[in-house]
């Protein structure tokens, strides 16, 4: 399967996203965690779906996109190289 450098761009505005938006969800959990303690629960609707797991799963979300994020980088960088050769 060929990837166009449009789906290596598309990939990599994923992944960018994926990153900053975990990175921001992380750091939304820690700084509730730190400020109260006490809230343990994210909703009502799913009490097993605490602020922690909320903070992990927001903390492998980022480091998932900057792999992505990266990864593609090095793809448009290889393509780009590859067409003016």
């Amino acid at each position: 399967m060929k990837k166009t450098s449009r789906d290596i761009l598309v990939i990599n505005s994923i992944g960018e996203m994926l990153f900053l938006y975990g990175l921001l969800g992380w750091i939304y959990g820690v700084v509730i965690q730190f400020y109260h303690p006490s809230w343990v629960a994210i909703s009502h609707l799913f009490p097993w779906f605490r602020l922690d797991n909320f903070a992990i799963l927001s903390f492998f979300i980022s480091a998932l996109g900057f792999f992505i994020w990266r990864l593609s980088a090095k793809l448009i960088v290889s393509t780009h190289d590859y067409k003016n050769n």
